[in-house]
């Protein structure tokens, strides 16, 4: 049977201001939980599926660690990075993912996630080299590798399936904007996968292992997992791996708080991304997790100024919970 329509709600956390009177208001859901799943933060509605987009790409770059592609072409850890990044499409970011086809001796012209001027430009191409990695390793069809039913599909969506703790019927699958399967599950449960990257139990072995490189690969690499000046990127740095952050399409956002052993995960309701980033420093902010000098470094993303065409600041975006 479908899945019921409940929607994600939540109370207003978000304030677009300009001059001194709130413009626009973006209603935010976040749930943050320890290791054991106990429950630090809430806000809205944390219990009905919502599609994680690109904030899965690390569970995605671990399956291909686990069955062992990364080791098999030689991948190094910047390389892993990418894989579970959405870059910028600077110029090492594309240089870096052409390495990672040229290593798997897999052609350009397999990639299919679209993209200007062509697909290696696209921000999913280093998650897309992985899988394509991850195809040639196992045997699977290159060609289908988009596929749900593709072999190499399949090993990623269990690795996604036993992290968040539940199954993934087809209903929870749906194609994201790179082409590839998208899951959805609850932001408690995204939360607690987060919690479980962070602290690295509750997890079987190979799956440990796995989501143990491509953590340390996003902390010791930071630029390759977003880019110059992004947010994702700047977290990493300024807490020095010790706060993990991964943004996705829509409005969503998975953070895995190392020091703590804590996951949080964000959704904006309705799918703005210039919420995204004041939403998960409240959030972070809340839950104590970051230092002065992290706060500092970070101050550009808790409350981003509003520019007009000609780049005079003109208002704020300011985050309450």
């Amino acid at each position: 049977m479908p899945e019921s329509h409940e929607a994600l709600d939540a109370p207003v956390c978000v304030e677009v201001w300009r001059g001194s009177r709130i413009e626009s208001r973006h209603r935010v859901a976040l749930c943050a939980v320890d290791v054991s799943g106990k429950v630090l933060l809430e806000v809205g509605t944390i219990d009905v599926p919502a599609y994680l987009r690109s904030t899965a790409k690390p569970f995605i770059a671990a399956a291909s660690v686990r069955a062992g592609a990364v080791d098999a072409f030689g991948f190094e850890d910047r390389e892993l990075a990418l894989m579970c990044a959405s870059h910028a499409g600077e110029p090492e970011h594309i240089e870096t993912a052409r390495s990672m086809l040229a290593k798997a001796g897999i052609p350009e012209s397999a990639l299919l996630c679209g993209g200007t001027p062509s697909a290696i430009y696209n921000n999913c191409s280093g998650k897309h080299a992985g899988i394509l990695a991850l195809c040639k390793h196992i045997g699977a069809p290159l060609q289908t590798y988009l596929e749900a039913d593709n072999a190499a599909q399949k090993l990623i969506l269990a690795l996604c399936s036993r992290a968040i703790g539940e199954p993934l019927p087809a209903e929870r699958i749906g194609v994201d904007g790179c082409g590839i399967p998208v899951f959805a599950t609850s932001l408690r449960r995204a939360a607690h996968a987060f919690a479980r990257f962070a602290a690295l139990e509750g997890l079987d072995a190979e799956d440990r292992d796995a989501l143990k490189r491509c953590r340390t690969a996003m902390s010791d690499n930071p630029w390759y997992v977003s880019g110059s000046g992004r947010f994702d990127t700047v977290l990493i740095e300024s807490t020095r791996g010790a706060v993990i952050g991964k943004g996705g399409a829509e409005g969503f956002h998975g953070t895995a708080i190392t020091h703590g052993g804590v996951g949080l995960a964000v959704k904006v309701i309705d799918g703005n991304s210039r919420a995204t980033a004041p939403a998960v420093m409240a959030a972070l902010t809340k839950l104590d997790a970051l230092t002065s000098s992290a706060l500092d470094l970070l101050a550009q993303f808790t409350q981003p100024p509003v520019r007009n065409v000609a780049g005079r600041i003109v208002g704020k975006i300011a985050a309450t919970l």
